[in-house]
């Protein structure tokens, strides 16, 4: 009884300091020893945003306390959370007219930490690479604590701007690629050039229609 007393008391005093806070994501640089080659910057697209002005954002797990977190990289920003930096390449969508819709980001992760016990803790690349949005297993992050994932990439499109899902609209299609089915308002007006309909027999020549051709 004394024993199940004192647990209660322990677990009680432990609820009433909490938890510490998470760290926050915070700017930082890449420790030099472990940038290794810079990444190419990206291609230009004649379309959409200019990958400089691009923003992600990226989901952050802790596996040891299920602790979720959302980082939000600029292009060529990097933020630190604890002992992992995020570093952000660019970000691209696919376009409004293209099928399937997809959004990645290149990122790359680096890890502060021991490769053995008896080694001080140091900062290694665990990560380098292209996530996708929808179809995250075509690249993962494998740590056994960490993971990352592409959860928005914050670009917009000629005529998106302006018009609140213009991305969606028939407007910001290409011809080639046209809605097919006609709306039930264009299906319900009559057509510019209506078929003509065969004209009605002349009440004055009733006989015109029933007597029979002479061969």
């Amino acid at each position: 009884m004394r024993r199940a007393a004192a647990l209660l008391l322990a677990a009680s005093l432990a609820a009433c300091g909490g938890e510490p806070d998470a760290p926050k994501p915070q700017a930082t640089d890449v420790p030099k020893a472990v940038v290794g080659k810079v990444v190419a910057p990206a291609v230009e697209s004649e379309y959409g945003t200019p990958v400089k002005d691009r923003v992600a954002t990226l989901g952050l797990l802790n596996k040891r306390n299920n602790e979720t977190q959302d980082i939000v990289l600029k292009t060529g920003e990097s933020k630190r959370v604890g002992n992992v930096i995020v570093k952000l390449a660019t970000c691209e969508r696919t376009l409004p007219w293209e099928e399937p819709e997809e959004e990645g980001a290149f990122v790359q992760v680096f890890i502060e930490e021991r490769a053995r016990s008896n080694e001080q803790p140091a900062w290694r690349k665990v990560f380098s690479g292209w996530l996708f949005k929808n179809s995250p297993s075509l690249n993962v992050v494998e740590h056994p604590v960490y993971d990352v994932w592409v959860k928005d990439c914050a670009m917009k499109f000629p005529g998106e701007e302006d018009v609140p899902g213009a991305s969606e609209s028939s407007a910001a299609r290409p011809s080639g690629r046209a809605r097919t089915t006609p709306s039930p308002a264009a299906s319900a007006s009559p057509s510019a050039e209506p078929v003509a309909s065969p004209s009605p027999t002349p009440r004055s020549t009733p006989a015109a229609t029933s007597t029979p051709t002479a061969e």
